[in-house]
């Protein structure tokens, strides 16, 4: 097991300005699963998370597992990292917000399925509880706001709560450092830290490094089609698109001239496009290869985008992961 973070990410001369992280997990019969975990408070409109993480896989400490070896799947989602700082309220009548999707994951370390299913646990134990009580459904459960909160899973969210904003504070090194010193003292000691305002809006595109990836090599790195192909992703080409748009016009209008309409990079299977025609560009949505990773909903300049499920339960049909 490996993990790293910075490069390339913090590349400045390939105007790469973002923060995030990358693993490589060793699997059964001989298989090897690599990532790169990109930030998406990332300004710079060029950047491509789905290039950086073709050329994170050229690095030296990467690329003596990966070199011969076959590519057999490939896939992409958004991830809840911010841990106990980002926390929302988990109860609410009838209901209970848990595991990731609440964000109970464990960033610093990369790690989630542990704390996820605890906290599945807590809400098992608080349900049967309320059963016990005759309770007939849909009142709000806040007995489990304390039993989560007395667990082993809040606890290690807390001692590893500055991780995130420590290393947008003080960058790679700093943040790396300040997390390294509070973790040697015992977790959670040093005074919390919180992501103060930032400023995550992307940046001009005429303000912008650009950024010149290189070609893929068909080794170790690969284009969106055959990537995106790997991940079994299908939807039915008659049903009506599930990438909603608010306004239509925004993509060529607005995001085209101001950020060199960044969806066609943001998405890692390239749904979505700017085709030149005679009359002008029009942007085109590929719905079919999407593979629900919702980066689009999240990272829109506009916020013009919304994913909604799609009709007759398509999407990715991840192999091995």
């Amino acid at each position: 097991m490996v993990h790293g973070s910075g490069w390339p990410l913090t590349d400045k001369a390939a105007g790469g300005d973002g923060h995030g992280g990358w693993f490589l997990y060793h699997g059964d019969d001989n298989q090897v699963m690599v990532g790169l975990i990109v930030d998406l408070s990332y300004r710079n409109p060029y950047l491509s998370p789905f290039d950086e993480f073709q050329r994170l896989k050229h690095h030296p400490q990467l690329k003596r597992y990966l070199e011969g070896g076959k590519r057999v799947a490939y896939g992409a989602r958004a991830i809840a990292k911010g841990g106990a700082n980002c926390l929302p309220k988990m109860t609410m009548p009838g209901a209970l917000l848990l595991g990731c999707d609440a964000g109970t994951l464990n960033f610093a370390k990369i790690k989630g399925i542990h704390t996820a299913m605890k906290s599945g646990l807590v809400a098992a134990e608080s349900v049967f509880e309320a059963l016990a009580e005759d309770d007939a459904g849909g009142r709000e459960l806040t007995a489990f706001t304390q039993a989560w909160e007395s667990s082993w899973a809040w606890q290690e969210l807390q001692a590893s709560r500055s991780f995130g904003p420590a290393v947008h504070r003080y960058g790679t090194l700093g943040g790396g450092a300040y997390y390294f010193v509070d973790q040697l003292l015992g977790g959670g000691k040093l005074p919390t830290l919180h992501d103060t305002t930032p400023d995550y809006r992307l940046t001009p595109a005429a303000e912008a490094t650009r950024i010149d990836y290189p070609k893929p090599d068909g080794k170790l790195s690969f284009d969106k089609p055959s990537s995106v192909f790997l991940s079994n992703t299908n939807h039915d080409e008659d049903q009506p698109c599930h990438l909603r748009l608010t306004d239509p016009s925004i993509p060529i209008e607005k995001n085209l001239p101001e950020y060199a309409e960044p969806a066609q990079r943001y998405c890692p299977v390239g749904v979505y496009e700017v085709v030149e025609e005679s009359d002008g560009p029009r942007f085109q949505i590929n719905f079919q290869n999407c593979i629900h990773c919702k980066t689009c909903d999240i990272k829109d300049p506009a916020q013009n985008i919304t994913w909604v499920a799609p009709e007759g339960g398509g999407g990715p049909n991840y192999p091995n992961m």
